[in-house]
């Protein structure tokens, strides 16, 4: 394992997205909340109104945990049930915070709010230690390919700020993640209700010499710095506006989408799968202003040199790098309905913006997120996760889920309610 208390020295503001879970009333709530406060990202009436929530309640101060907390039953009940997005900025560097629910049975919504992020902070109770919940949110964390962790041992001004109780967990995590393959992770102890070592040092910690929560926030690699350097440009609308009156826009053919990883620069070769056709980039356009070059996340209009048969669903790539065609996936599967997943019904899979027809040729097997093993399956039911084989009816042409997140993964669709029942990751 890297070093228990910081991310190495790297030159990296990019935008950082990340993730908050843990257990139940581990603090997640209310972590960020204390970080939106003291970075002064809650403006006077906001706060005004959470104090004059909290006068109600009879609390001597500030729940802050009422920040994410915005429905109704999360707020009788002192939980969080949906994921909450939140924005925040040091100055230094630009942040989304997913808070994600610690119940067992809202373990989809922790899987929707972990596929974009960089970085997942797990909570954990100083008087509980590691929880079976701890676990499964590490090991979800760890599947969906989350590259920085940071493990924070909260409410520490519960047991004294003893820094045995914190070597302790840190020992019980750094087993469990070495057991898993979790190499990396960084360790911080901290009091978010009184925000000691989360934006402010504090007083009571004074035996711990690493940085805050904060301050490893600032040193987390973005994922810009992280994204692969294949290109892969998912078309998703071909331009053709015809306009009889402007002769530059009659023969206009732009092909608009999103940089997914890698970059692309006029010139540069390209061919188009599933075709294989090949041809050059003649034009970069973003808003209608050509541009010499485009990278990762960025959404542009690219025009060729030559009028290639290109529709939604295909994908630009490098010559020398092209993903090969498959027509039979491995992959792990979150499985997010109500209705059980069934190898005896077809689904339509989109991957990136291309759908094809699928149907399960197997389920290898589910995992038990408590005990963390393997058992044999043959359906799944809501927030299940398990490895599987699928078969199409025409194929697609994807990376590993573990090299490119952007087209490494998909999700299933049910055709007759067109409802999203299972989102995947290719292995």
């Amino acid at each position: 394992m890297s070093s228990p208390h910081a991310f190495p020295e790297i030159d990296d503001h990019g935008l950082l997205r990340f993730l908050t879970c843990g257990s139940v009333d581990d603090g997640k709530s209310t972590l960020i909340g204390r970080l939106l406060h003291d970075t002064r990202a809650i403006l006077a009436d906001t706060l005004e109104t959470l104090a004059a929530t909290s006068r109600r309640r009879g609390l001597d101060g500030v729940d802050l945990s009422l920040l994410t907390d915005g429905l109704a039953a999360e707020r009788e009940q002192g939980i969080t049930i949906d994921v909450a997005y939140r924005y925040f900025t040091t100055g230094t560097r630009k942040y989304i915070i997913a808070d994600a629910p610690g119940h067992e049975q809202y373990t989809r919504n922790m899987v929707t709010a972990a596929s974009n992020a960089d970085l997942a902070i797990i909570l954990i109770d100083a008087r509980r230690g590691v929880q079976t919940q701890t676990r499964r949110h590490a090991y979800l964390a760890h599947l969906l390919g989350i590259p920085n962790l940071v493990v924070a041992v909260n409410k520490m001004d519960l047991v004294d700020h003893d820094a045995e109780v914190f070597a302790r967990i840190r020992r019980d995590f750094l087993d469990f993640a070495a057991w898993l393959g979790i190499e990396g992770a960084c360790f911080v102890p901290i009091s978010a209700l009184h925000g000691d070592n989360v934006v402010e040092r504090g007083a009571h910690l004074d035996w711990y010499r690493g940085p805050t929560l904060v301050e490893l926030l600032e040193r987390a690699p973005s994922a810009q710095g992280t994204r692969p350097d294949v290109f892969r440009f998912p078309v998703q609308y071909v331009c053709r506006p015809r306009d009889s009156a402007d002769p530059a826009l009659h023969d206009y053919r732009g092909y608009m989408g999103r940089v997914e990883s890698g970059a692309i620069a006029v010139g540069d070769a390209v061919m188009a799968l599933p075709s294989g056709r090949t041809s050059r980039v003649r034009d970069i356009q973003i808003g209608g202003v050509g541009q010499p070059e485009a990278g990762p996340e960025q959404s542009v209009t690219l025009l060729l040199e030559d009028a290639l048969d290109i529709s939604r669903g295909d994908l630009l790539v490098r010559p020398d790098r092209a993903p090969a065609p498959r027509r039979e996936l491995e992959a792990h599967l979150c499985w997010l309905a109500e209705r059980p997943l069934s190898a005896s019904r077809h689904y339509l899979l989109r991957h990136t913006t291309r759908e094809v027809r699928a149907r399960v040729a197997a389920i290898e097997h589910r995992i038990d997120l408590n005990a963390l093993t393997h058992q044999p399956a043959t359906e799944l039911g809501m927030n299940d996760i398990a490895r599987l084989r699928l078969r199409l009816a025409q194929p697609i042409h994807p990376d590993p889920y573990a090299s490119n997140r952007a087209t490494g993964a998909f999700v299933l669709i049910d055709e007759s309610t067109n409802d999203t029942v299972g989102a995947g990751m290719i292995l």
